[in-house]
């Protein structure tokens, strides 16, 4: 089971025991955290999708520690100018990890079987037939 779920305002693609690094969380280490925007809903095959949230599902997860992320050196440069800028950074950021995910109905997505199943063989050669007759009278005029 999977879940797409928005943590901090970004998206993410989780699943029970995963450990995520989110941007970071007001929440104390130690602490759980439920997320209630939950976009799409993967229960062993069986999808169901929000619009644009699914109501009534939501993610437990616990934070296990804030920390800062790998630095990132920004460097910006303009030849002949003798210009240059050297600025480091390093993100603020919470991993999390997943407790459980829980979802109660919304709309499912439908198969593709049934779709492929609506369209007839008539209504596939119906079209083939007019355009054959348009090219018959254009020919003859």
């Amino acid at each position: 089971m999977y879940a797409i779920v928005e943590i901090a305002g970004q998206q993410f693609k989780v699943s029970k025991d995963l450990k995520v690094y989110v941007n970071r969380l007001t929440n104390e280490e130690g602490s759980k955290v439920s997320f209630d925007k939950v976009y799409l809903l993967d229960d062993n095959g069986t999808i169901t999708i929000g619009a644009p949230a699914i109501e009534g599902a939501s993610v437990e997860a616990k934070v296990l520690q804030h920390l800062k992320g790998d630095k990132v050196i920004v460097f910006k440069k303009k030849r002949r100018k003798g210009y240059k800028k050297r600025n480091g950074h390093r993100q603020y950021l919470t991993q999390i990890v997943i407790e459980g995910i829980t979802g109660v109905g919304a709309k499912k997505a439908a198969p593709k079987k049934a779709a492929v199943e609506a369209t007839t063989e008539e209504e596939v050669e119906a079209p083939k037939k007019k355009v054959a007759k348009a090219k018959k009278e254009d020919t003859q005029e």
